[in-house]
């Protein structure tokens, strides 16, 4: 049987680590694609010759060539330029739409059928790009931030309550930008409400609320301690969480960035929803009831989408 075919345009860090994760899980063949092609060409070559030693077989290829993204079951997008110390997500957009809009349109020429996954900040701006781009129908084209936004800040309570992380359930809605919304009230301790823990003492309020910041702000912390970078290894685990599930049609719930049609009271815009993912890419959106200040903390982050939405518009 014909293994699945993922592609991955950007060779950088998030790329590369994704190489190696999907090879280590066996998840299929992994086509690296750069316009840095030789860059490319290495890191498969170095990642099959890894392959005796963790177990893989070689199955990895790279190049330059938007000509090898035929076949494509997946197609994940991190292209574009990462952010340095001092920028926001925001500040990247127009050199990113750019690319992103011409990988969009070359997804259209050699992989039509392909689910694709952007990892491209600003992230929400970026999806409807290539969405607009590329023509696939919306179901196809999502963006990883909210399983990113979620992984951080159940992290974060890990550490506060001294509880594992698989027994933390949460959710951050909304756009991936300073804005984001962490969900308090649907945020679960194996099934035990957060609540409950504030009000034995466990975990302050101030204490939530500096954690909810610091998952508002966690790419920018990563970026002022790397220097020379932003974050890859969380962003690469959660783009190909998000492969896996339409791989294996394991309808799983995800928040992901997906093109509202009415849910949440958004139209035509990308943003942070609670998705199942199967085989035939978003299955549903699930609206969840907020409460009042849940729906102005939502409703001011789909705003700054709209707002980077209309300014980059002019770039297709």
């Amino acid at each position: 049987m014909a293994l699945p075919k993922i592609s991955l345009v950007g060779a950088g860090q998030i790329g590369g680590t994704m190489a190696l994760l999907a090879s280590l899980s066996k998840l299929g063949q992994v086509q690296v694609i750069d316009i840095a092609g030789d860059m490319a060409k290495g890191k498969a070559l170095d990642l099959d010759q890894a392959g005796a030693v963790l177990g893989f077989e070689g199955n990895l290829r790279g190049g330059e060539s938007y000509a090898d993204l035929k076949g494509s079951d997946v197609v994940i997008v991190t292209a574009g330029i990462p952010r340095k110390p001092g920028m926001s997500r925001d500040d990247l957009l127009e050199i990113n739409a750019k690319v992103i809009a011409g990988v969009g349109r070359e997804i259209k020429a050699h992989a039509p059928d392909a689910f694709v996954i952007v990892v491209t900040n600003p992230l929400d701006a970026m999806v409807w790009v290539m969405q607009q781009a590329s023509g696939l129908p919306a179901q196809k084209v999502v963006g990883m931030a909210g399983i990113l936004d979620s992984s951080r800040f159940r992290f974060f309570l890990s550490e506060a309550l001294g509880v594992s992380m698989k027994d933390i359930h949460t959710m951050v809605l909304g756009g991936h930008g300073d804005a984001m919304v962490p969900l308090l009230k649907f945020t679960t301790v194996n099934g035990i409400p957060l609540q409950h823990f504030i009000d034995q003492g466990h975990l302050s309020s101030a204490d939530l609320d500096a954690m909810v910041e610091r998952t508002r702000k966690g790419g920018g912390e990563i970026v002022s301690l790397l220097k020379n970078g932003s974050a890859f290894y969380a962003p690469a685990a959660s783009a190909l969480e998000m492969a896996q599930a339409y791989l294996y049609d394991e309808k799983r719930l995800l928040p992901c960035a997906a093109l509202c049609q009415g849910e949440y009271g958004v139209k035509d815009i990308y943003v942070g929803v609670p998705v199942v993912l199967g085989k035939t890419g978003v299955e549903k959106i699930v609206e969840l009831p907020l409460d009042k200040a849940e729906k102005e903390a939502f409703a001011t982050s789909v705003a700054g989408v709209e707002g980077l939405v209309q300014s980059v518009s002019q770039y297709l």
